[in-house]
């Protein structure tokens, strides 16, 4: 297993720059797609981004051309890059850790505890 420390949020103005940084130990970092996911008040919680262990990335279509996802296997951490905050992107944010079991026949997700991003003038 692996464990997930997200850090990094805060308040920012519309228009501004974040970097949320995720720490894991544990477990074999590389083994594992790493994704950014986010929930808001009274909303589901929705992925943001995703890479591959093979470094292949994926983005929500509100987030793409403002957002940038990364990973380093050799310090262990996961690392979103977020510009051009807008107010709707006030949530909390959580790392995810997911791996495939060597049957193929389901995923192991882990989580890290949240850190929150508010986006307001």
């Amino acid at each position: 297993q692996v464990q997930l420390v997200e850090s990094g949020g805060g308040l920012v103005q519309p228009g501004g720059s974040l970097r949320l940084s995720c720490a894991a130990s544990g477990s074999i970092f590389s083994s594992y797609s790493m994704g950014w996911y986010r929930q808001a008040p009274g909303k589901q919680r929705e992925l943001v981004a995703r890479i591959t262990t093979g470094g292949n990335t994926n983005y929500a279509d509100s987030v793409k051309g403002r957002f940038t996802i990364s990973r380093d296997n050799a310090k262990n951490t996961a690392a979103l890059q977020m510009t051009n905050l807008e107010p709707d992107d006030t949530a909390v944010y959580y790392c995810n850790a997911r791996a495939l079991v060597l049957s193929g026949r389901g995923w192991n997700d882990y989580w890290g505890q949240g850190t929150q991003v508010t986006v307001s003038s």
